[in-house]
């Protein structure tokens, strides 16, 4: 078996790890496994790509795959995760696939896959079985299968047009990946400014990584230089979204959800609204005192969306810039949020940071790792020594104390501990990081 089929996707070094062998494979075995899942061997599948160097040919490989499984290959082109997730929801397609490593570094590739109404195909939903199929590599006789092509763009765009007038600048950082395809014809307005415009898959300026410390120190300063409101940023793929506010300082995600909750609660009381368990108790503070119920989900995607289907959820938001969106088939919306932010902006009609002033009732220490080589052992030691508090163990061990919680957990995507500890008072936060970092440490 190879490393490159993790928890949510497939990614690795191309081409030492992704490679075009892989990515043949991987179409057929997709292919398959689609017109099981179906019972049908004529399957509608749509096919996109990020702008990575590496993207073009992948893409060749797997389609000749999928067409020589059989399937109708709906070839999209270029396109971000968001508009993967919408070409196979609106159009009625039975499954897609995007060669995408979302927001790793240029070295790196993949694939991001799902059935129809744009559900995840995850490690728990069917990605294991196709890593069984493409590893193994033995298909029967080549089928005839067919190419259309569509370009989902315009419709993509109109169906996420929630955008009004704005008198205040915005800059836009769309890492030169892919998002800045939709990202230039819904944000092409006066007063908006996109810092790095130009899709080029070398990500010469920074990697699109948002999370990754420094990756957005251009947008903070220009901010900053340039009077902005308010700066957005994308990762890769475009599936997740940043905001900094007009001091060039980097929001946490988690009270961005925070804002849009209460927003959305003003005319629609009783919504229920979803947060990861690695977000601040803000989130559901809000949602509680806006009439909504909050709901408090595991890490990942995957989980999150089936999640909001069984519940029927409205909104959700994760720690790491992933929001998503009932109505745009409970997957990652990005410029909905966007337009919430901004529409709040001018209604209040004073700076992004006073308005994110109240959300910040709690010290957070946001995610720190941790390479450990036995990760279960030292979650069970934390567990032992912190059990006076009240334990949740939906995703790695959370631990809520009075005045502050820990949350441990191991990565779905690498080999490492994430430690997440907030508090009350800063003092007391700096001593628990102090001390847990120890314990992890040892």
């Amino acid at each position: 078996m190879s490393n490159i089929f993790k928890a949510y996707d497939i990614r690795g070094v191309y081409p030492d790890e992704v490679n075009e062998d892989w990515a043949y494979r991987i179409g057929r075995a997709f292919a398959l496994f689609i017109q099981n899942e179906y019972d049908k061997e004529d399957v509608r599948i749509f096919l996109s790509k990020d702008n990575r160097l590496s993207s073009d040919s992948l893409y060749e490989k797997v389609r000749q795959g999928m067409i020589d499984q059989g399937a109708t290959v709906i070839s999209g082109g270029f396109a971000s995760t968001p508009m993967l997730y919408f070409g196979v929801a609106n159009y009625g397609y039975d499954g897609g696939i995007s060669v995408t490593a979302s927001h790793n570094p240029r070295q790196y590739n993949g694939f991001k896959m799902v059935k129809r109404d744009a559900v995840p195909v995850g490690e728990m939903s069917g990605l294991k079985l196709i890593e069984e199929v493409a590893t193994l590599g033995d298909f029967s006789e080549n089928k005839l299968g067919k190419v259309e092509e569509k370009n989902i763009l315009d419709d993509y765009v109109s169906a996420n047009s929630f955008f009004n007038d704005y008198d205040f600048k915005v800059l836009i950082d769309t890492s030169n990946g892919i998002a800045g395809l939709p990202a230039g014809r819904l944000l092409n307005m006066e007063n908006f400014v996109s810092i790095f415009p130009e899709m080029d898959g070398s990500f010469p300026n920074h990697d699109p990584d948002p999370l990754k410390k420094g990756n957005l120190d251009i947008l903070c300063k220009r901010v900053v230089d340039e009077g902005a409101a308010v700066g957005i940023a994308f990762d890769g793929d475009g599936d997740r979204v940043f905001f900094v506010d007009e001091k060039g300082e980097v929001l946490s995600c988690d009270l961005i959800t925070a804002l849009v909750a209460e927003v959305l609660l003003r005319n629609n009381k009783g919504l229920r609204i979803l947060s990861d368990i690695r977000c601040s108790n803000t989130v559901k503070e809000v949602i509680e005192e806006n009439g909504g119920e909050p709901v408090v989900g595991r890490v990942g995607h995957a989980f999150i969306k089936q999640e909001m289907r069984d519940k029927d959820i409205f909104f959700g938001g994760e720690y790491s810039g992933h929001f998503y969106l009932k109505n745009s088939s409970y997957a990652e919306n990005p410029f909905f949020v966007i337009s919430i932010v901004l529409d709040e902006i001018k209604r209040k009609g004073i700076p992004f940071s006073e308005i994110m002033e109240k959300y910040k009732r709690y010290f957070h220490s946001g995610e720190i790792n941790f390479k450990v080589e036995d990760k279960q052992r030292i979650i069970d030691a934390i567990k032992n020594k912190y059990s006076d508090g009240k334990l949740n163990m939906m995703d790695g061990v959370r631990i809520d104390h009075d005045d502050w919680w820990l949350l441990v957990r191991g990565s779905n995507t690498e080999p490492l501990l994430r430690l997440i500890v907030e508090a009350k008072e800063e003092e007391l936060l700096k001593e628990k990081v102090e001390e847990l970092s120890k314990l992890i440490s040892k």
